[in-house]
């Protein structure tokens, strides 16, 4: 059987170049303005809080552009990604945009054989990355691992809720389809588009994905030996992952169009490594 990590990483490396050149990343405003962060990251803010100063690693971080804002508030920032291509095009950002940016290539599980473990004052993971993540156990223990005691996890992620949601249906209706639960087999897809604007024609388009409940993250978490301090679901998503059901509203998030208010479409996780 071909390791989900091929198949993912060549859909991966062939989106990067794509996302790198698409109006919704706008790499340009990168280097246009040394004050532009991503609408990722400025949504995060108020919940990020202040973290000039502060030693941080941004996993599956793709081409780099939070990875790259989350710099321009100050952290001294690693990004960690399984794609060359991905990390390709983000350290031609760093370059280009004046904003230094460690970038360093590692499988999500490897990461604790290629940074100093106990060493990081923040993790930091962004929209999309536990999906391709075949166990959240795993996960939550690199996090522990890379974190110094009193260090900090923040996560804002897509919604287990909204990835087990039928995203293309002929009425309006909202329909649980998929799996809201880890399992050991993976949903399987065969996707011939990106969630940017492109015209490019892509080869790879199977990818391997795991939903993972919102308890069992939490629970990996505190098995790992972290403790929760915060934990605020959001009512918008940065992507519309609900086509042709979605409004876009100002800063790049999309929401429900019908009665939004009855469907959580993200989270923000945040989590201590317990001192020891």
């Amino acid at each position: 059987m071909t390791d989900y990590r091929d198949v993912n990483r060549a859909n991966w490396d062939e989106r990067a170049p794509a996302h790198a050149a698409s109006a919704g990343y706008n790499l340009a405003a990168f280097t246009r303005d040394p004050h532009h962060l991503s609408d990722v990251v400025t949504f995060d803010r108020p919940l990020l809080g202040d973290i000039a100063g502060l030693r941080a690693v941004h996993l599956q971080c793709h081409i780099g552009t939070d990875t790259v804002s989350l710099a321009r508030l100050g952290a001294t920032m690693t990004g960690l990604d399984f794609s060359p291509a991905s990390l390709a095009e983000a350290r031609k950002l760093s370059a280009a945009s004046g904003t230094p940016v460690d970038f360093v290539e590692s499988d999500l599980y490897g990461a604790p054989d290629v940074l100093d473990a106990g060493s990081f004052d923040l993790v930091y993971t962004g929209i999309g990355a536990l999906g391709w993540l075949p166990d959240i156990r795993r996960w939550a223990q690199v996090v522990a691992t890379l974190l110094r005691p009193g260090g900090r996890l923040f996560i804002r992620e897509g919604h287990p809720v909204l990835w087990s949601l039928q995203d293309e249906r002929e009425d309006d209706l909202l329909v649980l389809e998929y799996p809201y639960f880890e399992h050991a087999e993976p949903t399987v897809w065969d996707d011939g588009g990106t969630y940017v604007d492109t015209d490019h024609t892509f080869e790879h388009t199977t990818t391997h994905e795991w939903n993972h409940g919102l308890g069992e993250i939490v629970t990996a978490l505190l098995e790992a030996g972290m403790t929760i301090t915060g934990l605020v679901e959001h009512d918008s998503v940065p992507w519309e992952a609900l086509p042709g059901r979605m409004t876009l509203l100002p800063g790049g998030e999309w929401q429900v169009t019908e009665r939004p208010r009855r469907l959580p479409h993200t989270y923000t996780l945040q989590a201590v490594r317990t001192a020891v």
